[in-house]
């Protein structure tokens, strides 16, 4: 697996020596051996790579956002999020290709589709949890979005509800810890700083 286009070896980042213990189709262990901008030593640091994702904020023609609550096996636990996925593929995807992967994990896993007239607005990117995977996560407001006249959900999914919720419930659900993965609450926060919710007292 290609490591990550948006993460170079540059500005003083060099890679001496990469070594794979593990690959599967959705990710690679390599332990990397890599001078920093800051240390006059390389440093040993096991990585986990993984491919570029997309998070969808799906809003309905009422304003109120979508949420899917899904069985998640690591943590034993079923959460509320967005929709989410990874852009298939070994090469860098372009813009055109990974604005299509948002649409269909929208449709995938929201049963939901743009409405005519709907437009997907980027919102930038962001890293999950950079202390151990590389994954990079690019953000999307996709308003406003209907219910699909014909809905398949992926195989293997395990999404057991979706709901719309007011920007206020929202807010609640996260200052009560119903919502707590870091692409919920990423994008949570690029919405609000760039003015398209507000997350104030509920």
């Amino acid at each position: 697996m290609r490591r990550s286009n948006l993460v170079r070896d540059a500005a003083g980042w060099k890679t001496i020596s990469s070594e794979k213990h593990f690959g599967n189709s959705h990710l690679e262990v390599v332990t990397e051996e890599v001078k920093t901008p800051s240390r006059s030593q390389a440093r040993i640091y096991t990585t986990v790579r993984r491919k570029a994702a997309v998070v969808i904020a799906p809003v309905t023609s009422e304003g109120k956002f979508l949420l899917i609550k899904e069985e998640r096996i690591p943590i034993r636990a079923a959460i509320w999020s967005r929709p989410a996925g990874q852009i298939d593929g070994e090469v860098e995807a372009d813009k055109t290709e990974i604005r299509a992967v948002a649409l269909r994990e929208l449709h995938e896993e929201a049963g939901h589709d743009l409405a005519p007239g709907g437009e997907l607005i980027p919102l930038g990117y962001f890293v999950t949890s950079p202390g151990l995977p590389d994954e990079h996560c690019y953000f999307f407001l996709a308003r406003p979005v209907q219910a699909a006249d014909v809905h398949k959900r992926e195989e293997g999914e395990a999404i057991l509800e979706c709901r719309a919720v007011a920007a206020a419930e929202l807010s609640r659900m996260i200052a009560e810890n119903e919502i707590r993965d870091s692409n919920t609450l990423g994008i949570c926060a690029r919405l609000a700083a760039n003015g398209f919710i507000s997350l104030g007292a509920h």
